[in-house]
Order: C-alpha cells, then sequence, then structure tokens
C-alpha cells in the first residue's frame, strides 16, 4: 500500500473547505484506481491534513494530482497557501 499526505496551512473557513472535500473531492478519491481509504482532518490552528492510502503508487500520485487540480478549481480562496506533500510505501498498519 501507498499513502499521500497534504498538510495545508492558512485556512480561512475549515468547516466549508470539509464540506467541499466531503462532497467534491471524496467521491473523485473513490474514483482512482487502487483507492483505499481518504481522510480529511481539521488539526486545528488554521490547519488542515488530507490522507490518502491506495493499493499501489500509481493510485497514490494520481491522487496528489487531482488534489492539486481540485484545490485549484474549487478551494483557492480557502487553501491559500501550496501544501506540504508527503508520500511513500506504508510499511506498518494496523
Amino acid at each position: 500500500m501507498y499513502a499521500a499526505i497534504r498538510r495545508y496551512e492558512g485556512v480561512t473557513d475549515s468547516a466549508e473547505a470539509a464540506r467541499l472535500v466531503n462532497e467534491g473531492f471524496v467521491p473523485l478519491m473513490r474514483q482512482v484506481p487502487g483507492f483505499v481509504a481518504y481522510y480529511w482532518i481539521d488539526t486545528g490552528d488554521g490547519a488542515m491534513v488530507s490522507t490518502s492510502v491506495f493499493q499501489d503508487q500509481a493510485g497514490a500520485d494520481e491522487s496528489i494530482a487531482r488534489a492539486a487540480d481540485f484545490v485549484r478549481d474549487n478551494l483557492a480562496s480557502l487553501l491559500p497557501h501550496p501544501p506540504q506533500v508527503m508520500a511513500g510505501e506504508v510499511v506498518a498498519s494496523a
């Protein structure tokens, strides 16, 4: 399995960002081949983190590209700063 993690800082409206992600982005993630799970986390203090899990690296890579497009097209005013993006192989899980 592979995971992609994106951390967004300076979120201007976390409730609206969560609504748009849930209604618009989550369905896009479910369409990516190898999809396992997706989480959108409000960490407080204007920061939010997304975690996408896929069966292979291709799915994780595609999720990063789709996230960039979705943020640009739908969330730019709510997520004004580029995210910190990390991705890699899941080497332990529970």
